[in-house]
């Protein structure tokens, strides 16, 4: 079971679950701007990922953000994340609950996914 989670207007999520399609692999879309996000999820990718991971640095609400970065830890990351889930780096694919990938690379994707397809 795939499940990708992300914000449905984003491009980057759009070629996603584009190749998704293309790849004929069933998943279930979560849209966390409008379903929101289950805080031990948001706490499970912090603890696996870390915010450095999990945080897409190079996006417009991060860089829009007043506070000393320098000075940020998961647990603050994770009451900024709550308050902004456009800070999430997109998209994020939890597979069958135990993995995550982050972000879309197709050569990444390729070699994770398409193995799911015949499981």
């Amino acid at each position: 079971m795939l499940t990708i989670y992300g914000i449905k207007n984003c491009d980057t999520m759009k070629k996603a679950m584009l190749w998704l399609n293309e790849q004929g692999l069933d998943y279930h879309f979560h849209d966390y701007k409008k379903e929101g996000l289950d805080d031990t999820l948001l706490k499970t990718w912090l603890e696996t990922l870390g915010w450095q991971t999990l945080i897409n640095q190079q996006g417009t609400t991060w860089r829009k953000l007043a506070i000393d970065k320098t000075t940020l830890n998961n647990d603050f990351a994770f009451d900024l994340i709550k308050n902004n889930l456009s800070l999430i780096k997109r998209p994020l694919v939890a597979i069958n609950n135990q993995r995550t990938l982050l972000g879309f690379n197709v050569q990444t994707w390729q070699d994770q996914l398409i193995s799911i397809k015949h499981d």
